[in-house]
């Protein structure tokens, strides 16, 4: 039994199967509501009068929570990408790939450059990794703040560009599957020619 129940003379029932069993008051919604084995919840308080539902409260609770779940959207989640100062040029490519398919789905990228003892001497070594970094996601991303360096760390954080589609993982392999086959050392395409 629901304690804002008590308040009220009068309520709006609701069956267990969802049917209306029409306005009763308090003490008869409960007494119905035992007689069944189920408990009574109020579900609009600030009706007039208000409706109270005989349900399974655990079984309630349950619906709702699943119910609710449900109807939150996904938001955009805030990705981070760790990064050095002195980062290898590959390396720096495989991340920026990794924040270019965040971006593509609708995330942002926190890009995190991560200083060690001496390397905070040369701070403008890793902004200038950050800006290369920004200039590298720049199709599919914009910076939303700009590097900020906050004590061992400075951070610029990406954002997806306006016109850019979300783009599934499907998608991504329908078109790898698609390329035709080239020859890396000439560029020239091989893909419908005989061996000779």
């Amino acid at each position: 039994m629901n304690g804002r129940l008590l308040k009220h003379r009068e309520l709006r029932i609701v069956g267990s199967e969802g049917e209306q069993l029409g306005v009763m008051t308090t003490r008869d919604a409960l007494d119905q509501a035992r007689s069944q084995g189920l408990d009574l919840i109020m579900v609009a308080p600030h009706a007039q009068p208000p409706v109270a539902k005989i349900a399974d409260y655990g079984k309630h609770k349950y619906l709702e929570g699943k119910l609710g779940k449900d109807k939150k959207p996904k938001g955009q989640e805030l990705k981070g990408i760790k990064i050095s100062p002195r980062i290898a040029e590959n390396d720096m490519a495989h991340l920026s790939r990794n924040a270019i398919k965040f971006l593509e789905h609708g995330d942002k990228v926190k890009v995190t450059c991560m200083f060690r003892q001496r390397e905070l001497a040369h701070p403008e070594n890793g902004l200038k990794r950050l800006e290369h970094f920004a200039e590298m996601v720049s199709e599919v991303g914009t910076v939303e703040r700009p590097p900020n360096l906050d004590g061992r760390q400075m951070i610029m954080v990406l954002m997806p560009k306006p016109g850019v589609k979300k783009k599934d993982a499907k998608d991504q392999d329908k078109q790898v599957g698609s390329e035709e086959v080239q020859d890396h050392r000439n560029g020239e395409d091989h893909s419908t020619q005989e061996p000779q």
